[in-house]
């Protein structure tokens, strides 16, 4: 009925996005809320998750996402504080 209503199969053709699934849409837009830097613990109440762990099966960060972290801690790594870092 909704996919009816709303066009759906019809927006998403034109588009060249046939097989978008508006429920990808909540993917993406919790990934970009993500990124924003809103708590995962607050998009599992915006989304009404149960639990962390399904909110986090949502979030699909980017391949530049993962690499700026991984050179964050390189930079931390190689600071001259890092004298200060102690195993744990």
């Amino acid at each position: 009925m909704l996919r009816d209503a709303t066009h759906w199969d019809e927006v998403v053709g034109k588009l060249g996005y046939e097989h978008l699934r508006r429920h990808d849409l909540r993917h993406t837009g919790l990934t970009w809320k993500a990124d924003a830097s809103v708590p995962v613990h607050h998009l599992r109440k915006i989304t009404g998750h149960g639990s962390l762990t399904t909110t986090q099966r949502y979030l699909h960060p980017d391949k530049q996402a993962v690499t700026d972290a991984g050179d964050l801690l390189t930079k931390h790594l190689r600071s001259p504080r890092r004298a200060n870092l102690k195993a744990v």
